[in-house]
């Protein structure tokens, strides 16, 4: 419109012609510029220097109603001058980085040095072996093969080393694709409305050009800087940029600035857009952020306002545990605690590394008595000062071994279990409909106990349809016949519904021949249309003859008023205000009502009542939603005061009510049965008359009748919940939240108000984990607050999805319950894999603990640790993290917060299996040799080849592991642990594939396995020992659990340690992360060092033959250590995530090992 016809204004304002290349009439630069005024230094601005907003427009060569023409060239053109809306993203990092980043781990560091030094040390013979005087520890003697093959020990560090950071840095390559996958799906579904060529589209946020007219709506979040055109209300929460948390009114001649990453609050308006990706607001702060890492505070700003592309590309990569632990943790500074799971875990960590810590100093003390006792009381050997070394030598050995026993004693493979198991979790729900954006929320959801569900389009199917109406004083049950209707009540009712609703909201063809017409917009608003249509009018015309840039004033819908009303202007310059809301709200403002002959005649209070209980009580009973359409007319003068409300909102007439249907969803009320069944209880809080929520409860079957319920209006609810002075007391809403199942009317404070009463309460012996779902921008307080918020796909608003940790894409309640079942799945999984992990860790430690004190020699060697580390680690836990979940999840209560991570049935489990493995084992190793008839390996010579003996003794070990692996697949003492064992096809892959892996390093691993080949019969022999354990698995499910009262449960979390006192909490994070460095600092250190001595020592001591084992030994804690600091590296981080939450509580130690800072 304003395109060809102004090129002579164009040439006047183009004063600076080159800069824009001569195509628009004003730069990039000039319009950034612009954009960083506020409110009226803006509008001063944009007077002095163009005009208005219309010369803007015109001077982008748009045109205010009809937008851009939306040719391709014109498009291309503008992304070639002012940019596209595109934030790039930083490059991700490349494997080799992160190979790079995987060495700066202090413990490999501090092993390749030592494997180095080992190698260099191997290949030296220093003269004079050693001093015959001194005196030696009894035992296998060094011999010339282990001399020889001393670079093996060195070598095979070196290999783990190789093996840990590859597999490190793979995953952070892979979870990092992932995510970046996940983020441009994300991107992708983002859509905005813009006006091209006069025809509203909806266009990806990625194509909005300068120039574009865009449509703002209430729960939008703004994709692009632009200027405030022509709307109504429009308030705008800027405090994602501002950090002012107040609501910004916006208006053309006050404050026209609406900037990127804003959110909507309120109102609808239409906007120019001015400046978009990098140059706008947002993309400005987002440029700076990826120049200088240093900017941290901008970026705590920033954090919390995700524009759509651009915040979620610039986070900083994820944690190795809960996904978005850091930005997830700034954006909800409330959720302090570490998630259940992760909280239980760490206690259970911390216990096991006691147990360890205690066995091994037991260990260190024995050895080292057993060596002074020996050598100085019975061989009565003087201490000569020339021996001084080699005692030290001996005492570093025994350290060493004791190192060996601590190493053994933890699991390092839990967190990666976690990490898998939540992995694999998310990919999986993403079938389910579940969109996970946090992590740690998907095991929450196994925890649920409450879930606060919305009712419009999450229990229902959101396709409003009005089925009732109540027009001239006729009450019909179903869609009137349009010639019973008058023809004046029929012409104010499609005025009404037409003009009183949002233009954006239209009814649309369907798309395939047979389904129904799509409903685009407000799903209200769409089923009044519906119902003009039902009456055979059109409401085209309407609006075509009062475009939207004529309505005089708009009163849009808040859940303040409940009500939306829109005045016109008539042609006689009288004005006349359409009104449409929640029927008792609107009916009380109502002083005349149209009869059946289409005048309006007198409607008092007692009117009022009958119709209550006549009219919407029946309709409400009958689940409907009722809906009041009313006018008013005003004179032309005195022109009314717009801003007096409720002046104007008053002495209104009432053209009719209407009941809308919006049915249940099908699968909701099996999936709600399923819910209680599960332990959750189900509540409804919703925005609808209190006799309509209760008629869709009962159809979903969240109350059934006969029950001991509440269902309660907002009103009632903060009477009863608030004393005198109207201040909220926890006392009183305990007494009501119980029984509470459905709270109608209620406004999304009282959303909020009822979470956080459930989640403070301490009214049971458990903490309550409360889910919610939402969809509208009000609901994000609410959803912040819950423990998990659901955010709902289609529906929801922008607003919503960003507060929320779990959007469910299909809007189904059903969905919430699958979401339910994975969550406890996760949790089962780390069950398993802690139940078959300590199993083999009590049988290790013991084995290692007694060989060395009686034989002074382990009978499993170091190199098999790192094979039984390996399956026992990552294999398991990738076999038992991935089991898929069963339906019998549900059948269970939730196990709540106090709930031990390994409950007495396990314990029994775990016990049970490690005595049936010792004494095989120990029976092996003192009676094997007699038993097979072949040589003992106990006592070995000198230059012994490895023994068929502890060959056997390593093949059984391995053998018990794998079918114990099966048991493990139960953990609540059911029978049959095959049951839906071929569901898991990595289960099975897994337990065949070491099967296999075991007979070649067996028969063909030799000398660096210390492996000798057996005979079939002794295959033979072992298998069958393994297999018992599926026997014993059987013996130990008949012992009732309830016998066994002195078994103590492990890993529970006791209610003391969940009040998080911040500061108190940020205390304790601080020392314990700067110890826990300091203290793997210290013993890597050590371990550096005495693997040096150790070298020496089997130079040294290469005639005195002593330290065979010793150098065993050594290498066993090597290789089971280097397995250690694959894992460290991920529960450091797991506290890390919480340490951020505040910027203070990070410790220099953590903040150098942390390795995702994102600084570029």
């Amino acid at each position: 419109m304003g395109d060809m016809t102004n090129s002579d204004f164009y040439s006047k304002n183009q004063r600076n012609e080159s800069s824009h290349g001569g195509e628009f009439g004003c730069t990039m630069e000039e319009l950034r510029s612009l954009m960083e005024l506020r409110g009226t230094e803006a509008v001063v601005k944009i007077k002095e220097t163009y005009g208005d907003t219309e010369a803007i427009c015109r001077r982008l060569k748009t045109s205010p109603v009809e937008g851009l023409p939306g040719t391709t060239p014109d498009l291309e053109k503008r992304k070639q001058i002012f940019g596209q809306n595109f934030i790039p993203p930083k490059k991700p990092k490349t494997f080799l980085q992160l190979v790079w980043e995987a060495l700066q781990d202090v413990t490999l560091i501090i092993l390749e040095i030592a494997a180095i030094i080992s190698l260099g040390l191997s290949f030296y013979h220093p003269p004079g072996e050693s001093n015959e005087g001194c005196a030696t520890a009894q035992g296998g003697a060094e011999d010339e093969g282990e001399a020889e093959a001393g670079w093996i020990e060195g070598a095979a560090i070196l290999l783990s080393v190789i093996c840990v950071v590859l597999v490190t840095a793979f995953n952070d390559w892979s979870k990092e694709k992932q995510f970046r996958g996940l983020q441009s799906r994300i991107e992708q579904e983002q859509k905005f409305t813009v006006v091209r060529a006069g025809q509203v589209v909806q266009i990806p946020v990625a194509e909005i050009v300068v120039g574009d007219i865009a449509q703002v709506k209430y729960g939008d979040l703004l994709p692009a800087d632009g200027l405030f055109i022509q709307g109504n209300d429009l308030k705008i929460d800027e405090s994602s940029l501002t950090g002012e948390s107040d609501q910004v009114r916006k208006s053309v001649d006050k404050d026209p600035m609406l900037l990127s990453g804003t959110h909507v609050m309120e109102g609808s308006g239409r906007m120019v857009v001015t400046a978009v990706g990098v140059n706008s607001q947002t993309g400005i702060i987002f440029t700076l952020l990826g120049a200088g890492g240093e900017e941290e505070e901008k970026k705590d700003k920033k954090a919390k306002q995700q524009d759509g592309a651009a915040a979620m590309e610039m986070q900083p990569l994820k944690s190795a545990e809960g996904g978005d632990a850091d930005d997830k943790k700034k954006a909800n500074m409330h959720k302090k605690e570490k998630s259940v799971l992760q909280g239980k875990l760490t206690k259970l960590a911390v216990q096991i590394g006691k147990a360890g810590l205690v066995m091994s100093a037991i260990t260190v003390i024995i050895l080292v008595l057993y060596f002074t006792v020996d050598t100085f009381v019975v061989n009565k050997k003087p201490w000569l000062p020339e021996c001084t070394p080699v005692y030290v030598q001996y005492f570093v050995k025994f350290f060493i071994i004791g190192v060996t026993v601590l190493v053994v004693a933890v699991p390092e493979g839990l967190p990666l279990a976690v990490t898998i198991s939540l992995a694999y979790s998310v990919k999986k729900m993403m079938k389910d409909n579940n969109l996970v954006r946090h992590l740690d929320a998907c095991e929450t959801m196994g925890n649920a106990t409450a879930i606060c569900s919305d009712k419009t389009g999450t229990l229902t199917t959101n396709r409003m349809t009005v089925v009732q109406a109540y027009v001239g004083d006729v009450h019909y049950k179903e869609i009137p016949d349009p010639s019973s209707i008058n023809a004046k009540t029929m012409e104010l009712l499609v005025n009404a519904i037409a003009i009183n609703s949002a233009y954006t909201t239209k009814i649309l063809p369907p798309e395939k021949e047979g389904a129904l017409p799509r409903q685009v917009g407000n799903k209200t608003e769409c089923g009044l249309l519906g119902f003009v249509l039902d009456l055979k009018q059109d409401y085209e015309p309407v609006r075509s003859q009062m475009p939207e840039e004529k309505l005089y004033k708009v009163y849009t819908f808040n859940s303040v008023r409940k009500s939306m009303s829109t005045v016109i202007k008539l042609p006689d310059e009288s004005f006349r205000m359409y009104s449409k809301g929640a029927s008792e709200i609107v009916l009380k403002k109502c002083c005349k009502i149209l009869n059946g002959a289409g005048e309006p005649r007198v409607f008092r209070p007692r009117d009022r009542d009958e119709m209550v209980k006549k009219v919407i009580e029946p309709m409400a009973c009958d689940g409907l939603r009722t809906i009041c359409v009313a006018y008013r007319d005003f004179p032309s003068s005195p022109e009314p005061d717009w801003d007096n409300e409720n002046d104007i909102l008053n002495d209104l007439t009432c053209i009719c009510v209407v009941g809308i249907e919006d049915p249940v969803r099908p699968e909701v009320p099996e999936a709600i049965r399923k819910c209680q069944r599960a332990g959750i209880t189900v509540r409804m809080v919703t925005g609808d008359n209190i006799n309509t929520a209760r008629a869709i409860a009962i159809k979903c079957g969240i109350i059934h009748p006969g029950e001991d319920f509440l269902c309660l209006e907002g009103k009632e609810f903060n009477r009863r919940i608030r004393n005198e002075k109207g201040e909220i007391e926890q006392e009183r809403i305990d007494k009501i939240w119980p029984k509470l199942r459905v709270l109608a009317r209620s406004s999304p404070t009282d959303k909020h108000t009822l979470v956080k009463g459930i989640i403070d309460s301490t009214h049971t012996e458990q903490r309550q984990v409360v889910a919610v779902t939402g969809d509208g921008t009000n609901d994000g307080p609410a959803l912040k607050k819950a423990d998990v918020g659901f955010a709902m796909g289609i529906a929801g608003t922008d607003v919503a999805k960003e507060a929320s940790d779990i959007i469910l894409t299909d809007d189904n309640f059903s969905s919430i319950v699958k979401a339910v079942m994975w969550g406890r799945n996760v949790y089962d999984s780390i069950s398993k894999f802690l139940q078959f992990q300590l199993t083999v860790n009590v049988v290790a430690v013991i084995v290692a603990f007694t060989g060395a004190c009686i034989t002074q020699d382990s009978p499993l060697k170091a190199v098999q640790m790192l094979w039984v580390n390996l399956i026992m680690d990552t294999f398991a836990s990738l076999a038992l993290a991935t089991e898929p979940p069963t339906e019998t999840l549900l059948l269970r209560k939730p196990y709540g917060r106090n709930k031990p991570l390994i409950s007495r049935t396990m314990m029994k489990n775990i016990l049970g299996h490690a005595v049936y493995q010792l004494t095989l084992i120990f029976t092996l190793l003192f009676v094997g040799e007699k038993m097979f008839q072949i040589d003992s390996g106990r006592n070995a010579p000198l230059h012994s080849p490895p023994s068929e003996h502890y060959t056997i003794i390593f093949n059984t070990f391995v053998m018990m592991q794998l079918f114990n692996e099966i048991n493990a697949r139960k953990i609540h003492g059911e029978r049959n642990v095959f049951d839906g064992i071929f569901r898991n096809p990595i289960f099975c892959t897994i337990v065949l594939g070491t099967f296999a892996i075991q007979i070649v390093i067996v028969q063909f691993g030799g000398k660096p396995f210390s492996c000798s080949p057996l005979q079939l019969d002794q295959w033979m022999w072992c298998i069958f020992i393994g297999l018992g354990e599926l026997v014993w698995g059987q013996v130990i499910a008949t012992i009732p659990t309830s016998r066994l009262k002195f078994l103590k449960e492990a890993g529970r979390l006791t209610q003391k340690e969940e009040i998080p006192e911040e500061e108190l909490n940020e205390d304790v994070e601080e020392i314990d992360h700067a110890e826990r460095e300091l203290r793997r600092g210290q013993i890597l250190w050590f371990r550096g060092l005495n693997r040096i001595q150790t070298q020496i020592e089997v130079v040294n001591t290469f005639k005195s033959g002593a330290s065979f084992q010793g150098a065993l030994r050594r290498q066993s804690s090597v290789t089971s250590q280097s397995q250690d600091v694959a894992n460290l590296s991920s529960p450091s981080r797991v506290s890390l995530s919480n340490a951020l939450s505040s910027p203070t509580s990070l410790p220099p130690a953590a903040a150098g090992h942390s390795r995702r800072e994102g600084v570029p």
